[in-house]
């Protein structure tokens, strides 16, 4: 089998949507800030393989803003808890190989300029694309995209000068292109990156590996925002990799039954806490905002070239034989092996996992629900079966990668990050 080879500046851009869709305030908003920090660098003169970079610094500027309350909090100004996120999502990239050279930019984009004394934190250098960061990030905010905004643009400009949390040379910057409406008007779109030369797009070839890397940080962020699905894709992600192998899929597909696996649950970035922590049985509207949740992962890893087959394994994880799933109403044959495998593994992790108001089934109870959904025509026989025959080490498997999944999650935040700390 081939080694397949997968866009960096595709995956990055995928999920940058991702995480928007936590808070439709903030539609496009990375989008927008990774453009205008472009835009500013290319002002001041900056070799263009800085300006690449904080392109993509713009799109994950604020990876570590978990909750969808947290991301609204940032419309705010600015506050003393405003670099949390920063240095959470600093943290992140900074685990995943492809992407920790851009954790500096992002660790530092909320310090203040203070008149030069920005210029460090804590005795560490504050990096020039940090400054850019933070202006650009503040002028998306203040910015009304819902209206022609060419009127507004002076008057939100001159709001940045004398104001002591910004670099004057940035705001100089910010000053020459208030004089190039297409700009404004670019940045206003809804996909403003798609106007930039081809020149700003870093073309970067990455294998299995480095996706999995990147996957694994999304998890975080598709997991970490609510105390109960702390540990649940890394579960997911697990158990159908063992199930991948046990059917005899290939070293690289099982790799890419891991990455599907970590991203399977992407598109719940777009559902409410509310309806995620619920504990008893969802009404009928909140369990059709649920069902919309995989037809937004399938929406967002198509844009990703080469990711067809890791697209339809995660996305299509509700899906049955009997054509009952959803959102696509698949049946049989349309369903590859890598979805049935998945289905199978989401299932049993969901019922198999402790969670904070249930413990997990036990094992004839397990076994139970999986004879049922077999006789009624829903899941797949013969990955069923390869579950039932290895059962008890599949639910060590469970319980160990929960363990460690808590380890992680708990190690990560900082000290004074309570909810999250405290919650599983």
């Amino acid at each position: 089998m081939n080694s397949y080879k997968f866009k960096l500046y595709d995956i990055i851009l995928s999920l940058a949507e991702a995480i928007d869709l936590i808070s439709p305030e903030l539609n496009s908003h990375h989008q927008r800030v990774a453009y205008l920090s472009y835009r500013i660098a290319e002002q001041i003169g900056m070799p263009i393989k800085e300006r690449r970079e904080i392109l993509l610094q713009g799109l994950l500027h604020d990876i570590g803003a978990l909750s969808p309350d947290e991301r609204i909090s940032l419309l705010d100004e600015e506050s003393e808890h405003m670099n949390r996120h920063a240095f959470r999502g600093a943290k992140l990239l900074s685990q995943c190989p492809p992407l920790a050279p851009l954790s500096d930019g992002i660790r530092y984009h909320h310090i203040p300029w203070n008149n030069g004394l920005g210029r460090e934190y804590d005795g560490q250098p504050v990096p020039l694309a940090s400054n850019i960061l933070h202006l650009a990030d503040r002028v998306s905010v203040y910015l009304h995209f819902s209206q022609n905004i060419l009127p507004e643009i002076s008057e939100m400009i001159s709001k940045f000068h004398g104001d002591q949390k910004f670099s004057p040379i940035l705001v100089k910057a910010l000053d020459g292109l208030a004089k190039k409406e297409y700009i404004w008007l670019e940045m206003s779109d809804s996909e403003p990156l798609t106007f930039l030369p081809e020149s700003a797009v870093i073309l970067t070839d990455l294998d299995i590996d480095g996706v999995l890397s990147i996957a694994k940080i999304f998890s975080y962020v598709i997991d970490y925002r609510s105390r109960f699905t702390a540990t649940h894709s890394a579960g997911v992600a697990h158990i159908a990799e063992m199930l991948a192998s046990f059917a005899g899929m290939s070293g690289e597909e099982c790799k890419m039954m891991l990455v599907a696996g970590y991203l399977h649950d992407l598109g719940k970035l777009a559902v409410k806490n509310a309806i995620l922590e619920k504990p008893g049985k969802l009404n009928v509207r909140e369990f059709s905002v649920i069902r919309g949740h995989t037809f937004y992962t399938y929406r967002l890893l198509n844009k990703i070239h080469g990711f067809s087959a890791i697209n339809q394994w995660a996305s299509f994880h509700h899906e049955r034989l009997n054509g009952e799933g959803y959102p696509f109403h698949l049946k049989g044959e349309q369903i590859p092996l890598g979805s049935r495998i998945m289905t199978i593994a989401d299932i049993f992790n969901a019922i198999t996992e402790h969670r904070p108001y249930r413990k997990g089934m036990e094992k004839q109870d397990i076994i139970n629900v999986f004879k049922e959904l077999t006789e009624k025509g829903e899941l797949c026989t013969h990955v069923v079966d390869i579950l039932l025959d290895n059962l008890d080490l599949f639910i060590k498997l469970c319980y160990e990668t929960q363990r460690k999944a808590s380890e992680e999650y708990k190690s990560f935040f900082l000290p004074d990050d309570k909810d999250y700390v405290n919650a599983v």
